[in-house]
């Protein structure tokens, strides 16, 4: 696991799961970069799409069921492979 996400892990294995999880990412305009993204999470999560005032990024609010800690850094890493990506 990434040495970042430690600070998260602790924070996360303290809830109580499954548990819905709110992601919160902000993108440039791109549907390659938005259709990637989508591609981490499973066909049963939320996604909510929010264009800038100026139509130049897109926040995306994922919430999903997650099973553990683990599921959530997972997505955390896999959407990390993705460039130009904020993850909030």
């Amino acid at each position: 696991m990434d040495e970042r996400f430690n600070n998260l892990k602790l924070l996360l294995d303290q809830q109580n799961y499954p548990s819905v999880y709110l992601y919160k990412f902000i993108i440039k305009k791109d549907n390659e970069k938005l259709v990637a993204i989508k591609r981490c999470f499973d066909e049963s999560a939320e996604i909510e799409l929010i264009p800038s005032k100026n139509g130049n990024f897109i926040s995306l609010r994922i919430k999903e069921m997650m099973l553990s800690s683990e599921a959530i850094l997972k997505r955390y890493e896999q959407v990390g492979k993705i460039k130009n990506v904020m993850t909030l």
